[in-house]
Parts: C-alpha cells; structure tokens; sequence
C-alpha cells in the first residue's frame, strides 16, 4: 500500500480546519495565570454580582498572584455582558460572573447573539440566595401579601413590577408569582437591580421583588413594606416577614443562584483550578461571614454539576413560560 507524503501546505489547511476550542484545549500555560483576569458583570454597578465578584476576586487574587478587574457591562437583561464573554478568548483571561438570569434569559428574548450552554463552559455554583423579598411602595394600599393579591387580581395590569432588565431573574421571579398568585403585574424593566430598587421608593413602580439585603434598609427606615420572602424559610434579619408559603401561596418558593462561567473551549485544567480556588476561599470563616451578611448561602459545586442545574432551569423556564402565557420579546 502507498501513501503520499503529508505536505506542510497540506498540515497548514488540517489546522486551520481544527475547531477554536480544540485549539484552546491544546494551549496550556503551566503558569497560568500570567496576567490579570476580567470578570465581567452584565449588569450596572452595585448590584449582587458585584459583591460576589469583588469579594472572592480579592480572596482568590493573593492565592493566584494575579489581580481580578471587574467589568460592569450592562444592557439587554445582562445579554450584551453576557455575549461579550462568550465571543472572548478561551484563554483563562475572561470569566462571567452573574445569576439564574442566564437560564431564564433565552425563554424570553426571541434571540440572544449567544448560546447559554455551547458557548459557556460552567466552572462553578457560588451562591444560593436567602431569597426575594417582596416589597411594595407604602402607597400600595395592601399590608400584607395576601391583600396585595387581592388588589392586583382586582385591578389586573395596574399594578407595576421593576426587575433588573428584560430576562433578569427579578423579572422571571415576578412571572413565576403571577402564575402562582393569578395576577397580572405589569414589568417595567431596568438596566440593573439598584435604578429598579431606586424607582421602587420614589413610588415610580409599586412593587419589587428583590435581593433581600437591598432592600432591608428601606424596609427597616419604613420606605417600603415587605410583604414576602420567597424562600422556604425565613431571613434571620427580617423574622417577621413571613414566607410567600406561610403568607398566601402553599408550596410556593424562588431562590436565585449565583455562579461563573468562562468561555467555551476554555482548558479545563483553568476550570480546575478556578474551581477549586474558589472552594478554599469558602473554607476562610471570614469569607462565608460577608457571604452571609449579604444574603448569599456560599455554596461549589463541579463544572459537570452545574451544567445541569442550567440545563435544569432553563427547561422548567420554558414549562413556566408556556404555563403563563408569556411571550418572548
């Protein structure tokens, strides 16, 4: 049998041929990393991605020897962010730090410039939320949740809902309650969680449902009146604030994750480590305590398990959004 010599042209067109991330797998720095990493936040300054960034970014910095720069890109419900790390380098240098909005977002925007799972490689869950308190405006004229369901199921569209942006998991925690509750809140998207919450106590939008620890001041100076929390139990910091399951709704519950991401084709090996430098910042008692005293549940898990918490979410996304009617935008 005869076989043609493989020319150089010939191994210059097989590479070129090769696909981007089996290219990426195949450049390993065995320093790595060798410069600083960006973590982007697809949303404005201030918010929940903030903290966690920030705060992990300055643990895991010292261990890695690199700093962490914080990247706030917000718009489109956190889809431009979001795009900007799928389209980035596979080389360990950009991760995406953001929420379960990642999983409610291709339900309801007609098309996003990215795929949420092909173009992603998970590294880890970070957070659990305490949960959204769910607070109104004091003109709302309910004192409780089971009164404002009343006045919502009343007045249907009248009332309004602010969310982080279209997509957000403010918003999907919004439709999950209206399907729930048999309301029809009207949502008045933001281009993040602090200009929704800032619009809330000026009385431009009725009512929120947002990270507890955000709203607790204005809760605690009476600029606003809780009327749920959507967890399963109740936040230590607000014990009078009974669950959306204690208050009005039986098996009722919404708790939002947090978690990051890096682009596809991204060696493993950089999943890895990543992973398990976030792991050992969640062993510092001190870490766990800022997690804490902001309303997170500190949490890891493997890239493997994480992919199928998204999948998961997405998927019972779809069923909720077919279940109540709601349309893409």
């Amino acid at each position: 049998m005869f076989f043609s010599p493989i020319t150089r042209a010939t191994l210059v067109a097989l590479a070129a041929a090769l696909p981007l991330c089996a290219l990426a797998q195949q450049k390993v720095e065995p320093d790595w990393p060798t410069k600083p990493i960006r973590v982007v936040v697809p949303y404005v300054a201030g918010g929940p991605m903030d903290f966690i960034g920030h705060t992990l970014s300055q643990k895991i910095s010292a261990s890695l020897g690199q700093n962490f720069i914080i990247d706030n890109r917000a718009g489109a419900g956190g889809a431009i962010g979001t795009d900007n790390v799928a389209k980035s380098p596979p080389d360990g240098y950009t991760m995406l730090d953001t929420s379960s909005s990642h999983a409610s977002l291709p339900v309801v925007m007609k098309s996003l410039p990215y795929d949420p799972i092909k173009d992603f490689v998970p590294i880890t869950l970070v957070a659990n939320s305490v949960g959204f308190l769910i607070a109104a405006h004091p003109s709302v004229p309910a004192n409780n949740l089971s009164e404002f369901i009343k006045l919502a199921k009343a007045n249907p569209g009248k009332y309004t809902f602010g969310s982080g942006g279209v997509g957000n998991v403010m918003q999907f925690a919004a439709e999950f309650f209206n399907g729930s509750a048999g309301t029809k809140l009207t949502h008045v998207p933001y281009k993040g969680v602090g200009q929704a919450i800032t619009d809330l106590v000026g009385g431009r939008i009725d009512v929120c449902f947002g990270p507890a620890t955000q709203l607790k001041s204005f809760i605690q100076a009476g600029k606003l009146k809780p009327l749920a929390i959507t967890a399963k139990q109740r936040w230590s910091e607000l014990p009078n604030v009974p669950t959306v399951d204690e208050a009005a709704i039986k098996g009722f519950a919404y708790v939002p994750w947090y978690g990051f991401w890096f682009p596809a084709g991204t060696p493993e090996a950089y999943v890895n480590r990543m992973r398990a430098e976030i792991a050992k910042a969640f062993a510092d008692p001190e870490v766990k305590k800022q997690f804490a005293d902001q309303g997170f549940v500190p949490l890891t898990t493997s890239s493997a398990e994480f992919a199928r918490i998204i999948s998961d979410e997405i998927a019972n996304n779809r069923k909720l959004a077919a279940q109540i009617g709601l349309q893409p935008e």
